[in-house]
């Protein structure tokens, strides 16, 4: 039930139905008509822009068709009053029994309330961390790992069939210093002073990779040159290091449906074909770029390379995909990547990058229209960098890592759930600041707490009212009277739980999943609100001593906020309390 797309159609038909009777012209396009909440509480429960959106192409004044609708839309039993506002804002208030049904809505689909259809089964894929496999996962990679695994959640409860993807970046020159690295580990593992050089990785998470690889091969290493035991030694520490991000992201409770490989690219023709690909259609020719915009270096010279034409798909300039020397650059295993997506047959594609690879969106994008002729689209969201906080000063360091935090660290310091709650009430493109001592703070302050301390508190009233001989159970509850809830402060908790399945369409239509957090927490505030409110008032209490009937009626509502927090929850990867410690 989506409460907001019900009032919408009812709109829609009242103006059809003025058109019908010649109050509106022919032809007029309702597509951008709105039905939803209004600015201010106070002017009603919905909205419409009918009006407003229509006056123009009708060739008539807005506050002539806003009354006219509100004529027609005031006869149907659910709309309580339709009120001409400003130049012809129609502000739209709902009978009781409206919000009673959005409570018998919520109960009757438990978790499954708010999922949506809006997908339609569109096959999506979302990339995401897709860190290079050279250690573990530090906290800018959580940042995204989050955002993307709650990205796919969301988009999957809207009707999307998700596939949750890892590109491993396996074809570059940094797997070859990882397995430098590694050897040095194991040399060390047998008894040998090693010395780090530059551009190395000397983090400890590499200590109990060379001594396996000394458990596996003994010394056959050693004293050898890299001619002898470079290849095996990268394949075996890119493995180890993918087993080590495996463990990370399980941390978070995130798992992949598939692992993609940059090395399966090279010398299997898929780099080939999908350049052949834009070369048939004329988008790859040999050229000479122009130098870098501002200071030219020193050491750049004109050379003639194989070029994309990125600009043709709306890139400023376009792409080298083969260097002078017939090696190809970075771009060009990412475009045949993308084309093995495209040719798997999604509908669309999501990835997730860091912030430090804002240069590359408008190239890959072209490169995504080119291969689909158009008709994929890829969005390509920025996750910008995290700073962490303790005790007021930053958080810069891992003793394990060697240089960074680690998403170990942080799952550590403040737990699973509270890491990627707290990462998801920023939106993805700003900067955030995590404080680790707020994140465990328990106060309105800290929203995790908060939406969390709200359904702890309705699983304990829920616990108490059975240990007082008072059923609470699903089924007992959802035969409860709910025209007794009735109350402008109990109406105000119904009003927000009709926005869930409005609020999950608009977040997965772009592609927002900090959306739900600031629900969640929103809806958290109506449901301790009417907590406190019952200190006062009998008849807002959960438990009404007084009537059994009110008393169930008041838990069923407590039960669908429940309802609804865990739906949400379980989207960001959360897990909902039933009691706070």
């Amino acid at each position: 039930m989506n409460l907001f797309t019900d009032i919408r159609t009812l709109v829609i038909d009242s103006l059809t139905a003025m058109t019908g009777e010649g109050a509106l012209p022919e032809g007029l396009d309702f597509a951008n008509v709105a039905v939803e909440p209004p600015r201010d509480a106070a002017h009603g429960d919905m909205a419409t822009n009918a009006a407003m959106v229509l006056a123009k192409p009708a060739k008539m004044k807005p506050r002539d068709i806003a009354e006219a609708l509100a004529a027609k839309l005031a006869a149907d039993e659910r709309i309580t009053s339709a009120e001409v506002a400003g130049p012809g804002f129609l502000n739209l208030r709902l009978a009781p029994g409206v919000w009673q049904a959005v409570l018998k809505s919520v109960l009757d689909a438990g978790t499954d309330f708010g999922r949506s259809d809006m997908g339609a089964d569109k096959r999506v894929n979302v990339e995401y961390v897709s860190a290079n496999p050279t250690g573990p996962l530090h906290v800018g990679h959580t940042r995204g790992a989050v955002f993307g695994d709650a990205l796919a959640a969301l988009l999957a409860y809207a009707g999307y069939d998700v596939t949750r993807e890892y590109y491993i970046n396996d074809g570059g020159g940094q797997v070859d210093v990882l397995a430098r690295s590694v050897y040095l580990r194991y040399l060390e593992a047998h008894g040998q002073e090693v010395a780090f050089a530059d551009g190395t990785y000397p983090g400890d998470y590499l200590v109990p990779v060379g001594q396996a690889l000394k458990d596996k091969v003994g010394d056959a290493y050693v004293g050898k040159g890299e001619d002898v035991w470079l290849a095996e030694v990268r394949e075996f520490s890119t493995d180890a290091m993918m087993e080590l991000i495996r463990e990370d992201l399980a941390q978070l409770g995130i798992k992949m449906d598939k692992f993609y490989s940059e090395k399966s690219l090279y010398g299997t023709g898929k780099i080939e074909a999908a350049l052949a690909s834009l070369e048939s259609k004329g988008l790859i020719y040999q050229g000479v770029l122009e130098p870098p915009k501002g200071k030219k270096p020193d050491d750049w010279e004109p050379r003639e390379q194989t070029l994309f034409k990125s600009t043709d798909h709306g890139d400023d300039v376009d792409r080298a995909v083969k260097k002078s020397d017939g090696s190809w650059t970075y771009f060009a295993p990412d475009i045949a990547y993308h084309f093995d997506k495209v040719e798997r047959g999604f509908d669309e594609l999501i990835d997730i990058f860091g912030a430090d690879h804002g240069g590359y969106v408008k190239r890959m994008k072209a490169a995504v229209s080119a291969l689909s002729d158009g008709k994929v689209p890829l969005d390509i969201k920025l996750c910008q960098l995290v700073k962490l906080f303790k005790d007021g000063q930053e958080f810069k360091m891992s003793k394990r890592a060697g240089t960074f935090v680690t998403l170990r660290d942080v799952v550590d310091a403040v737990g699973a759930d509270v890491t990627r709650f707290m990462l998801l009430t920023r939106k993805n493109d700003q900067g955030f600041d995590f404080d680790l001592d707020k994140a465990l703070e328990q106060s309105k302050d800290n929203p995790v707490f908060y939406v969390q301390y709200a359904n702890a508190r309705i699983c304990s009233t829920l616990r108490k009212a059975e240990e007082q001989g008072i059923a609470a159970d699903d089924t007992t509850l959802n035969a409860a009277d709910l025209s007794l809830i009735a109350d402008p402060a109990q109406l105000a908790v119904a009003k927000k739980l009709a926005e869930w399945p409005r609020q999950v369409e608009i977040a997965a239509r772009t592609h927002e999943p900090h959306r739900v957090a600031f629900y969640l927490y929103d809806l958290a505030s109506e449901l301790h609100g009417l907590y406190h409110l019952g200190k006062s008032n009998e008849d807002l209490r959960f438990v009404k001593e007084s009537s059994q009937s009110a008393t169930h009626a008041n838990l069923a509502l407590a039960r669908a906020v429940s309802v609804v927090i865990s739906a949400g929850l379980g989207i960001l990867g959360v897990k909902p309390a039933e009691e706070m410690r």
